[in-house]
Parts: structure tokens; C-alpha cells; sequence
């Protein structure tokens, strides 16, 4: 799964688009006070983060090292069984 996929599986799961920010594909403006992200690293480079970013601190939950892995942790986080 890439990041395209990944929005289209969030929009049919019924997620609204305020719950999350994926890089270069779903970039809310005005940004929410509250989502959950994917986007390549800052820091460092090569990799991918999710993370929650709460009224403009962003916190990365995890690092991975493929945008396949990355795309499918924030599915996990954001649709629930």
C-alpha cells in the first residue's frame, strides 16, 4: 500500500479528513489541532514517521524504513475492529 491507497482506504472506511495528514497526499489547510500523520522523516532521511501531532508539537510514533510499512501502521492507528 502506498499513500494514494491509503487515503483511498481511509475515505471508504468513513475516516474524516481532519483524523489525519499524509505528506504530499491529504494536507489539511487550515490544519487540525489534533491528527495523526505520515510523513518522510525530518530528520532523517530515508525514513517514514507516523505520529500524533497535538496543537502544533508534532510526536512521532514510530520509524520505518518503507513508505509500505508507514502507510499501513496509520491505517492500523486510525480503523479499529
Amino acid at each position: 500500500m502506498n499513500r494514494y491507497a491509503l487515503q483511498d482506504a481511509l475515505r471508504t472506511a468513513g475516516v474524516a479528513d481532519g483524523y489525519y495528514y499524509i505528506e504530499g497526499v491529504h494536507e489539511p489547510a487550515p490544519l487540525p489541532t489534533d491528527f495523526l500523520y505520515l510523513r518522510r522523516s525530518p530528520d532523517s532521511p530515508g525514513l517514514w514517521e507516523t505520529g500524533a501531532c497535538e496543537r502544533g508539537t508534532w510526536e512521532t510514533i514510530t520509524q520505518h524504513t518503507q513508505e509500505e510499512d508507514a502507510c499501513t501502521h496509520l491505517l492500523r492507528l486510525l480503523i479499529t475492529d
